[in-house]
């Protein structure tokens, strides 16, 4: 019971957390505005859900794994933005 309980815990974390960065991944993808976002908070931020994705693989825990998987997606997608956007703006 208690295992199922933290999975459980756990997926709603994950999806939580992941759904906070689509409003900010949809607005940059349709306005292409990148000037106001920070590349190397968005490149530690990367770093540190591919580290998170790791860990979740090494534990075989999937809620951390699937997670961090959708994360560091939503998350390459800001970078490559503003990495496109580089001496535009």
């Amino acid at each position: 019971m208690a295992g199922e309980a933290a999975e459980l815990v756990g997926t709603l974390a994950g999806l939580l957390t992941t759904a906070a960065f689509v409003p900010q991944v949809v607005k940059t993808w349709r306005t292409r505005a990148t000037r106001d976002i920070s590349l190397s908070m968005w490149v530690l931020f990367s770093a540190g859900v591919a580290l998170w994705l790791v860990y979740g693989v090494l534990l075989e825990a999937w809620p951390i794994v699937a997670a961090n998987v959708a994360t560091l997606a939503l998350a390459a997608v800001v970078v490559a933005i503003k990495l496109g956007n580089r001496g535009r703006e």
